[in-house]
């Protein structure tokens, strides 16, 4: 009887998309069931002498974010990330994407409510790779990359909300604001068919509120040890920034419009060869740990995980701009965010690029569902968590 709901969601999903991909939304309906069964309030675990006192730490942080989001953000106060489940993996799910060969525009799938996107989550890890490998054989350049979270939009607070979950409970006290800050963004506001506008709003929510979280709730030596540790971020991102924008104009180039791909390939190679050495150089600038965070993303790096970071972000900094235009005022903020929704998708990215960007800003990279794929969580390997219970084993994230 505990598969009912599982099999009703596969089959109203089914109603409204057609058979073909009965398979899949079965195994998206059962995966995010799956996920809430595993979880239980805070204050059960908290109260469970089995859980490990770096876990109790954590959650007992992770409340006083969930409180900060809400007096000081004026993010949603309902019951998502007020339970806690161990997932017993690495990740929450695996999106897949894809590009063409001479192209950065991520293919797109169409789902019910989420509208059209440029990935294909699921939530077994062969799975992804079986899809990614079927985008392959269409000529496409694929990536499969970890989620640590995802938001059901507050569509699931009925049911206990979106939980913290052990893939990203063990991040540094800023990250771990952040990716909360970002998820409950998305239930401020989601528009479909629109990744770019729905990330970067989210994104813009998660820098603006994580700095207030470090200045306001963690010591002067936190804000210090983050402050390297984004510092870094942004400079891979700065990089890989600069590639796209040169990927960008080779496909956009007189050569690609002869179909003159011998030539369009050479320059390909060049422009992803000096984003490599590039790397080289700026890798050995990192003294200490975590040297190598990114040495795996650089030496897969393709169209689809170039597209996956322009479809997240790239309207960051001017969202910080609209912020910046409200006075800073979150009230104010959102209500403006929600202006531009009601427009038509090219009357709403023309006004947000007519904002500019503060002139201080780099282009951010997320702590959320993105950013496992754009900058991987480099913090999670070296500071396990352990979730062992009477009922329920695991490792931590």
């Amino acid at each position: 009887m505990r598969t009912l709901p599982s099999i009703a969601l596969a089959a109203a999903l089914s109603l409204l998309t057609g058979c073909a991909d009965l398979g899949y939304y079965w195994q998206s309906a059962h995966g995010h069931i799956d996920l809430m069964r595993a979880a239980r309030p805070v204050p059960a675990w908290l109260a469970d002498p089995a859980t490990s006192p770096a876990l109790k730490a954590k959650l007992e942080l992770t409340q006083r974010i969930r409180r900060f989001a809400v007096t000081d953000l004026g993010l949603p106060d309902n019951r998502s990330y007020t339970g806690y489940a161990d997932l017993h993996r690495p990740a929450a799910i695996w999106n897949v994407v894809a590009a063409p060969e001479y192209s950065l525009q991520l293919k797109t799938w169409c789902f019910p409510v989420a509208g059209c996107v440029g990935y294909r989550g699921y939530y077994d890890e062969a799975a992804a790779n079986a899809e990614a490998a079927a985008q392959a054989l269409q000529g496409l350049e694929v990536a499969v990359y970890p989620v640590p979270a995802y938001s059901t939009l507050g569509y699931m607070n009925w049911a206990g909300g979106d939980p913290l979950l052990s893939t990203f409970i063990a991040y540094p006290d800023g990250e771990l604001a952040r990716i909360v800050f970002h998820e409950l963004a998305h239930q401020i506001l989601y528009v479909p068919d629109d990744t770019l506008f729905n990330e970067s709003f989210a994104t813009a929510v998660e820098r603006i509120g994580g700095a207030m979280w470090l200045e306001r709730e963690e010591s002067a030596q936190a804000r210090a040890d983050y402050a390297q540790f984004d510092g870094r971020r942004q400079q891979f991102r700065a990089l890989t920034l600069q590639t796209r924008r040169a990927l960008t104009a080779i496909y956009e180039s007189k050569e690609t419009e002869a179909h003159d791909w011998t030539a369009v390939a050479a320059m390909k190679k060049a422009a992803l060869d000096d984003f490599r050495a590039r790397y080289v150089t700026l890798r050995a600038s990192w003294p200490g740990a975590r040297q190598g965070a990114y040495d795996g993303w650089v030496a897969r790096a393709n169209n689809a995980m170039f597209g996956a970071q322009a479809a997240y972000d790239d309207l960051v900094p001017n969202f910080e701009a609209l912020f910046a235009q409200q006075g800073r005022d979150w009230p104010r903020f959102y209500a403006a965010v929600k202006r531009l929704a009601a427009m038509e998708k090219p009357q709403r990215t023309a006004a947000l690029e007519a904002l500019g960007a503060p002139a201080d800003k780099a282009p951010a990279a997320s702590a959320s569902a993105s950013a496992a794929m754009i900058l991987p969580a480099t913090w999670t390997a070296t500071s396990p968590i352990t979730t062992t219970t009477k009922n329920q084993g695991g490792r931590g994230a």
